[in-house]
């Protein structure tokens, strides 16, 4: 596991509430935790073996020969000349969790934003793909950021759009429920828990509102445009909540407004999932999910892409030998796409201009 630059040691720990047990991994001196091989939920399908969390390292790697790495050049320092009439460039951004700085900096490459972070790219169209806060320092700061670039987009002509994440779930969770106790596979948990192993950082908690809440809890979890099926998470659950985009959309936010703390545990468990397109089978994987809402690609976050490369060192590794991340990664038979750079990681947060040429 890499190690960012002037933290400490980074150490396996096991929290405790009632009969939940998860291994997580945090960093004893650092206020943020910098690295992360997976999001801890307890295990619920019987395909794992007890005990299983995706912070193990015994999981099945890719064939690098099956896959393409794409390095994406830096864009320009403004946007294409657009048309007068018609939809504006696509773009696509990767999990942030809280990384403020590093999102401004990838918006202004790309010519999204101006030097002072204001929108600059008229009716160009703008989609996070989920995770705003958690382990980085400032997530309400990046949930203010879309929040207003959305009305500014929108005025220029153009969209900056948002999806559910699994961390925008436990969040929603840490401050509805707290220490409310839910039913999972490993016992009982509870959401303040969850939070905490994954990286929530009471500076969000403290700072949160009553709008950042609702705006959250209406996202939508997919989306289909210009040919490319936008979610979250690489993983098959989508098809568990509606057979169209409209059905997975209102049954998940009608899980949230109902305001259970066992359904919407099971909606973040199942968004918590990963890796479905990664390995022997992950293109059929892909294609049921295409042929059920559309589109002729996936593209998600979520997974960190040195993961998915199997490009994580040891405890033991320095800095340099980090994992590096140029684009996003395109893999399943050039039918997904990657772009959870593992800005948590010592990675790189990634935005990206589509289509995306294999």
């Amino acid at each position: 596991m890499t190690q960012g630059a002037g933290q400490g040691p980074e150490v396996e720990r096991t929290a405790t509430l009632r009969d939940f047990r998860v291994p997580a991994y945090v960093n004893e001196t650092g206020p943020y935790v910098r690295t992360h091989p997976g999001d801890t939920v307890p295990p619920v399908d019987e395909a794992y073996p007890e005990g299983y969390t995706p912070t193990q390292r015994d999981l099945p790697v890719i064939n690098r020969g099956d896959t393409l790495q794409v390095s994406v050049e830096p864009g320009p320092a403004a946007p294409d000349p657009q048309p007068s009439t018609g939809p504006g460039p696509l773009y696509v951004v990767g999990d942030v969790h809280g990384y403020l700085d590093e999102l401004l900096a990838a918006l202004r490459e790309k010519g999204l934003v101006d030097a002072d972070g204001q929108w600059s790219a008229g009716t160009a169209r703008l989609w996070f793909l989920g995770d705003f806060t958690d382990r980085g320092p400032d997530g309400i700061g990046v949930i203010d950021l879309v929040m207003r670039l959305s009305a500014e987009a929108a005025a220029a002509g153009g969209y900056c759009k948002a999806l559910m994440g699994n961390h925008e779930l436990l969040l929603l969770g840490a401050k509805r429920f707290g220490d409310t106790p839910v039913h999972s596979g490993a016992g009982t948990a509870t959401f303040q828990a969850a939070w905490l192993l994954n990286g929530g950082q009471k500076t969000d908690m403290d700072r949160l509102q009553d709008h950042h809440l609702q705006w959250m809890s209406r996202l939508d979890a997919v989306e289909e445009v210009d040919g490319h099926l936008l979610i979250h998470s690489d993983t098959t659950a989508y098809l568990d909540y509606g057979d169209s985009i409209e059905a997975v959309n209102d049954t998940v936010r009608e899980t949230i407004t109902r305001n259970d703390a066992d359904e919407v545990w099971d909606l973040f468990r199942k968004f918590t999932k990963r890796f479905s397109f990664r390995d022997e089978g992950g293109a059929e994987a892909v294609r049921s999910l295409l042929d059920t809402y559309g589109g002729t690609r996936v593209v998600h976050g979520h997974s960190p892409i040195p993961y998915l490369l199997g490009e994580v060192g040891s405890e033991e590794t320095e800095e340099d030998d980090g994992p590096s991340v140029e684009g996003p990664h395109i893999y399943a038979d050039g039918l997904a796409i990657a772009m959870d750079g593992g800005v948590t990681m010592a990675g790189k947060l990634l935005v990206q201009q589509l289509p995306l040429n294999s």
